[in-house]
């Protein structure tokens, strides 16, 4: 099942006259079965029931699929991405976070900021948590608390990384966290395939069978140390491939069996 959050496009036409602080639009919550989005009443993680209202695909926009209370990700989980950044691979999941604040939806344009002369894209399968989880014992499946998959990308000011013994300034500025279209609820997350493409060309290309740490390790590793709560975002690693960005590209991170997460990437003075 393929769910999604999104804001019908004549929401726009309804406000033309009004500025974007003085305008709250509504979000809904969807099914997508084929050219249609069948609107459900209540939160993606609630009983999902129809209202009966449906629109054509192409006339809404599509939003982040979920509100994270906070976003949770794995880094050098892929032994040819450690390689690639001069690290070894880690022994133990090695955790960090970006605030809300960084998410965009699809099709929204990430900024690079002045203060950064080198951003990278790093593109990743996301998983999407359905219910409370906290200190799970150990060999406890973890399939009960996922709610579902989707792209996500894990943008990153790699000089500001690489001058920082933390990840936080790197990874958090605003617009860093792109992810979407929509979230998948079956998904086979240990051989799924993970692409990134950067105006049209191929820079990024792996599997989740790759990853030295799998979904069910990092959310049990995770939740020791915190609770995951309904709509939480975690960020599962990166292949191999990673390289910058520019104002005027394009990247898109596509996922086996999701879909495809595109943005457009603008300077900090652009008025996008």
């Amino acid at each position: 099942m393929k769910l999604c959050r999104f804001q019908p496009l004549e929401f726009s036409a309804q406000n033309v006259s009004r500025t974007p602080r003085d305008i709250r639009p509504a979000s809904h919550s969807g099914i997508i079965e084929g050219d249609l989005v069948h609107e459900i009443s209540g939160d993606l993680t609630e009983s999902r029931e129809r209202t009966g209202r449906a629109w054509p695909l192409d006339t809404v926009k599509l939003l982040p699929p979920s509100r994270p209370s906070k976003i949770v990700c794995v880094g050098r989980n892929y032994a040819d991405h450690a390689a690639e950044m001069g690290d070894p691979p880690p022994k133990e999941p090695l955790i960090f976070m970006k605030p809300p604040s960084s998410i965009i939806a699809p099709e929204e344009p990430i900024v690079i900021p002045p203060i950064s002369h080198r951003v990278d894209h790093e593109g990743e399968l996301a998983v999407i948590i359905g219910r409370r989880c906290a200190r799970l014992r150990d060999n406890e499946d973890v399939a009960p608390y996922i709610l579902g998959y989707t792209c996500l990308n894990d943008v990153t000011a790699r000089d500001i990384q690489k001058s920082e013994v933390q990840y936080t300034r790197a990874k958090g500025f605003d617009t860093f966290c792109p992810f979407g279209p929509v979230l998948v609820t079956a998904l086979n997350p240990s051989g799924t395939s993970v692409e990134t493409f950067v105006n049209g060309i191929r820079k990024q290309s792996g599997n989740t069978s790759e990853m030295i740490f799998s979904i069910g390790v990092i959310i049990r590793w995770i939740a020791q140390v915190m609770t995951l709560e309904p709509g939480d975002l975690i960020a599962t690693g990166t292949p191999a491939g990673i390289s910058s960005l520019s104002p005027g590209d394009v990247v898109e991170v596509a996922v086996g069996g999701v879909g495809t997460l595109r943005n457009p990437v603008v300077g900090p003075n652009s008025s996008s």
